[in-house]
């Protein structure tokens, strides 16, 4: 009976932080296929148009790098919960966000909310799940990924008939549910998970990641290839309606990615474990990512459904496989929360990066084919950083600060 208790409780608690990871993509990949409607309504320009994605991956990364007290703290559980009210606040906002400056307002009030969770779960994956922690993470940003398709998708069906602003409030019901069943999933008498959240120590003493070599390479590693995700989350719908496709086609795309990438973060929970190594599977979902960004170069329109399933692949395999490669580096959880939070940190920071690089250069060249090559660039050197992320490498770092 204890048992059947104990796996009740986890399946509610793992309920709850796929309800939770649903809610962290729909505040910016609902954006993309309405950009020109957004764009045309609230006079934002191209590069004001990428702020939509940049300013909420950027307080991402700017909430994981100041979330080292909040691993310390008693009050997790509640900072989880107020995240998600975050987000639900934010997306309910903007059925009203008529001009430049609410719609960025609620795009850093999402970004905020999402830092949270982001920066909190990994550590409660951690400590929860001990040796399956590499699969729940793939479940977990499977269902991120999960959440980005179905905002693509309904995007534009859903403005069709209620306009735009309702489009992207909508997603402030699944945040408010999310909030509702943490809460609930986490309750002390619910769960025997629970209490990690509010009393976790770490188990030695403190140190410092940022005079980690490799907490840097990690942090560029994950920065760069979530720059890809975020330079299609924000610009492949707009390159494909400016060639001519419909902003309901352009969406469909959008969310065949993510499909793709839901696909590809199923694959990598399912045989994550039995893949020490992870250069081999890292190198493979860096071969998908190129091949995509070379067939949006050079045939954008013939090889439109093949771009989609390699970027998609290559970028669904490239986000679990990123974060859990950081969460190897150390067996204590609170000491792997912190360098997790470091590297997203850093990571969003760079990310948040592209989506900006990208309008920028649209406004200027009124094509978007020199950002496609920026990011193959930086997909090929993470490549020869890949080579670097050896299974011996995790013990050398874990004893640097032992």
């Amino acid at each position: 009976m204890a048992q059947r208790k104990t796996a009740d409780a986890s399946w509610i608690v793992g309920s709850a932080i796929v309800a939770l990871a649903l809610n962290l993509r729909p505040t910016m990949a609902g954006v993309g296929p309405l950009l020109d409607a957004i764009m045309a309504a609230t006079g934002l320009d191209h590069a004001g148009a990428g702020m939509l994605t940049a300013l909420p991956v950027a307080v991402m990364g700017v909430g994981a790098l100041l979330s080292a007290p909040l691993h310390r703290s008693a009050g997790k559980r509640a900072y989880v919960g107020f995240a998600a009210a975050l987000i639900a606040v934010a997306c309910a906002a903007r059925a009203f966000a008529h001009d430049a400056s609410a719609m960025l307002m609620t795009a850093l009030l999402a970004g905020a909310g999402i830092a949270l969770i982001q920066a909190l779960l990994p550590a409660f994956i951690k400590r929860v799940y001990g040796a399956s922690a590499g699969a729940m993470m793939g479940v977990y940003t499977t269902a991120i990924m999960g959440g980005a398709a179905a905002a693509a998708a309904l995007a534009a069906p859903l403005a069709q008939m209620y306009g735009w602003p309702a489009a992207l409030a909508i997603w402030a019901l699944p945040a408010m549910f999310a909030c509702a069943l943490w809460f609930s999933a986490t309750r002390p008498t619910t769960s025997q998970a629970a209490p990690p959240v509010a009393t976790a120590r770490t188990s030695g003493p403190r140190f410092a990641v940022w005079r980690q070599a490799r907490a840097w390479e990690l942090m560029l590693f994950f920065g760069v290839g979530t720059g890809a995700y975020t330079l299609v989350l924000a610009w492949l719908p707009p390159f494909y309606t400016q060639l001519g496709w419909s902003h309901a086609q352009a969406g469909y795309l959008l969310a065949g990615v993510t499909v793709a990438e839901v696909v590809a973060g199923l694959t990598v929970s399912a045989t994550i474990a039995r893949m020490p190594d992870r250069r081999k599977p890292l190198l493979a979902a860096l071969g998908l990512l190129i091949g995509g960004l070379v067939c949006l170069m050079s045939a954008p329109l013939a090889l439109a459904l093949f771009a989609c399933l390699l970027l998609g692949l290559g970028i669904g395999a490239l986000f679990p496989l990123s974060l859990i490669v950081a969460l190897d580096h150390s067996d204590d959880p609170a000491r792997a929360g912190e360098l997790v939070a470091f590297v997203q940190g850093g990571g969003y920071l760079i990310a948040s990066l592209m989506p900006l690089v990208a309008g920028a250069l649209r406004d200027r060249f009124a094509d978007l084919t020199v950002a496609w090559a920026i990011m193959l660039a930086g997909a090929l050197l993470l490549c020869l950083l890949c080579a670097r992320f050896s299974p011996r490498s995790y013990a050398r770092f874990s004893s640097s600060h032992a």
